[in-house]
């Protein structure tokens, strides 16, 4: 058929044979049913067989819709002959006569397809392939010598896997596919690619396992659907950039779901960065390479592109960008006022249809002012700083009341200011929410229940957590249950606890469990450094020294300079009555990490026993910065408060020690700050 414009007016016609037929005459004669007529007109017309009126006729039918119509038309048509010509032409490497009879077949096809007959629809396109496929194995086939004829194969090769699915034959469905894609039917890159990304998508979405391809060559098996899909999506995608296909946007989507699904999205950054200038407007490009490197754990690289991007100059106000840089902020004490300020600009152009966005700004918000808090260099702008990070959190529940993870920090910060009963009632709400999936939640739930001094309850909450928890997961809850066990003055059991907790770590890297993604990997991490620091604290107290030590030279193993391990030498120092060995120690701890607290009270104790010139000036200097790094640290208090006497400044150190002692009621078995 031939479509011909004239001026402004178009004329559509049908040519073949050297004439040409006017569409109009034909359709009015279709409408009227009288088909026969048509054909004779056609045939007539054209000097064409009834075969090939008749296919005209259906084609003509199927692309006005007529689908029905188009059947009947095509039914008509016996397709036998044409099938066993098919096989003729091709194997005497000759091109068909008339293409348009085999296009019937398919087009039979597609019209069985819509009418919900795709069993007959897939007996036309296996016998069309069956002759194609015989001659190949004959090795004489060339139908690139009639294009026509090769783009209906095509066509045919990528409807099948499709009918398939559709009767709900899976197996055969993806026997099809790969048979398109390994198959000789010399698809051009445009159908490859359109096969590529169908097998890919099903592959991806339609929840069947499917039998990883047979290899005898040598090369890559893809183990899984996963690892099959990325890769025919990474050929897509390859192809495009050598300029072989079009480009198709969906391919890029199925890719970022799949590789963030599987957590590499270094991978996904790869791709990005090697699209061709163009694919993606400039601005959009740095954004998303800015979530596949905040994925992969690169957060500078990721705010580095993220401030480009909203440079006054490009787009100041994009929203996404604006949260994405307040979230990496908010994991970075030093970024934390950075942060705040691109979470007040979200807040402020959260309107409209982004109106939802408005509590995760603020959410945002909340969390960069409390991080910077911790290095304020002023009581009184912590404490502001406190302030405002309870309050952003607290209208950002407002607007996102079944918000998990926002109900999960609110916890956090109610704990921190000791507002036990509030945050307990948090740390619950986080926990019906969540069902008692995540350990953080059982973990939050316990630390409030202790530093309620309610240790019974929260031991059993660790216990119900274990119940609930695999084998290779329970590391976590189990060093916890030794601190419950030891503020119980039961440090025997907790020695225990930390044996069994480095057995599991031992069996652990000798079959390791199935693997994890996302947050599980850090929840369920079972620190094995922790552990020994852990044992040598406890027989440090014990006054075992050897084991202590034994301990301690494990942790060195694992991690030769840290603040934790000089500084349990340094307790142990302490503990032999070698109390300059103890301040060098302390010493060392503090210049391994600057705002390592424990080193620094324990210095300043030190310094006070020893009774150095000008000893309380300089332990008050380092209780006062230990407290400007924990500010609800009780033996900072305690410790600031006998200064405070030294000098002779008793309400002072009367305040001081009744801030000790108030901490004191409320003082988890960890820190709170070590849920962030």
């Amino acid at each position: 058929m031939e479509f011909e414009k004239n001026g402004s007016v178009t004329i559509r016609e049908i040519c073949g044979n050297g004439s040409c037929m006017k569409v109009t005459e034909l359709e009015a004669k279709l409408d009227a049913g009288n088909v026969e007529e048509a054909e004779a007109t056609l045939r007539n017309g054209l000097s064409i067989s009834s075969e090939e009126a008749k296919a005209l006729l259906g084609k003509l039918e199927y692309q006005r819709g007529n689908v029905e119509n188009a059947f009947r038309v095509f039914d008509g048509i016996d397709l036998q002959p044409i099938i066993q010509q098919l096989q003729t032409s091709l194997s005497d490497k000759t091109p068909a006569k008339n293409t348009l009879t085999f296009e019937a077949i398919y087009l039979k096809a597609k019209c069985l397809q819509k009418l919900n007959k795709c069993t007959e629809a897939i007996d036309g396109c296996k016998s069309v392939l069956d002759a194609v496929e015989k001659t190949y194995s004959q090795g004489k086939v060339d139908t690139q010598g009639d294009n026509k004829l090769q783009e209906i194969v095509s066509h045919v090769v990528e409807l099948l896997p499709e009918l398939w699915k559709e009767t709900g034959c899976y197996d055969e469905a993806l026997s099809a596919y790969r048979n398109a894609l390994l198959g000789q039917w010399n698809l051009d890159n445009e159908f490859c690619a359109r096969i590529q990304k169908a097998l890919a998508v099903f592959l991806l979405y339609s929840e069947v396992e499917a039998s990883p391809p047979n290899k005898t060559d040598g090369s890559y098996v893809p183990k899984n659907n996963m690892e099959e899909a990325v890769l025919l999506l990474l050929i897509i995608l390859r192809n495009f950039v050598l300029g072989k296909i079009k480009w198709d946007p969906s391919i890029m989507e199925h890719l970022v779901f799949t590789l963030s699904t599987c957590g590499e999205t270094s991978i996904l950054a790869k791709q990005f960065e090697e699209l061709t200038p163009g694919t993606y407007q400039r601005i959009d490009r740095w954004i998303f390479l800015a979530l596949c490197n905040s994925g992969a754990g690169e957060n500078n690289t990721a705010l580095n592109l993220l401030r480009m991007s909203l440079h006054k100059h490009e787009r100041p106000d994009d929203l996404i960008a604006l949260l994405l840089a307040a979230r990496i902020c908010s994991e970075d004490p030093h970024l934390g006022a950075e942060g705040a300020g691109y979470a007040q600009r979200a807040v402020n152009n959260a309107q409209g249809l982004d109106g939802h966005l408005k509590g995760v700004g603020l959410r945002m918000l909340g969390l960069c002012q409390g991080i910077q808090a911790t290095v304020s260099s002023s009581d009184h702008e912590r404490s502001e700083l406190q302030s405002e990070a309870l309050k952003s959190l607290e209208k950002a529940i407002r607007l996102e009341q079944n918000n998990a993870d926002l109900i999960f920090e609110l916890a956090i910060q109610y704990a921190m200011h000791r507002n036990l009963s509030v945050a307990l009632s948090c740390a619950k709400q986080f926990f019906d929410k969540t069902g008692g999936s995540t350990l953080k939640g059982w973990r939050l739930l316990a630390l409030v229940l202790s530093a309620q001094k309610r240790f019974t309850e929260a031991e059993v909450v660790i216990d119900a957590a274990l119940d609930e928890t695999a084998k290779w997961e329970q590391g976590p809850l189990l060093r916890l249950k030794a601190k419950l066990k030891n503020s119980q003055l039961r440090p025997m059991d907790a020695i225990e606890i930390y044996r069994y907790v480095l057995a599991l770590v031992q069996a652990q890297k000798k079959s390791p469990g199935p693997p994890k993604q996302g947050s599980q990997v850090d929840d369920a991490k079972i620190n094995e450094l922790e552990v020994w620091h852990g044992l040598a604290n406890l027989y440090a107290n014990l006054s075992h020294w050897k084991d202590a030590e034994i301990c301690l030279q494990k942790a060195r193993e694992l991690k030769e300079y840290s603040p934790a391990t000089t500084h349990t030498e340094a307790i142990m120092f302490e503990g032999r009555g070698e109390n300059l060995e103890a301040l060098t120690a302390t010493l060392n701890a503090v210049l391994f990490e600057p705002n390592y607290v424990p080193s620094k009270i324990l210095m300043a104790s030190l310094i006070l026993k020893i009774g150095f010139s000008a000893a309380a000036s300089v332990a008050r200097c380092l209780l006062c910065d230990a407290l400007r790094i924990e500010p609800t640290n009780r033996m900072a208090w305690y410790y600031l408060g006998l200064t405070h006497k030294a000098d002779g400044r008793i309400t002072d150190a009367a305040d001081c020690f009744q801030a000790a002692s108030l901490l004191e009621e409320s003082d988890p078995i960890e820190t709170f700050s070590s849920m962030i």
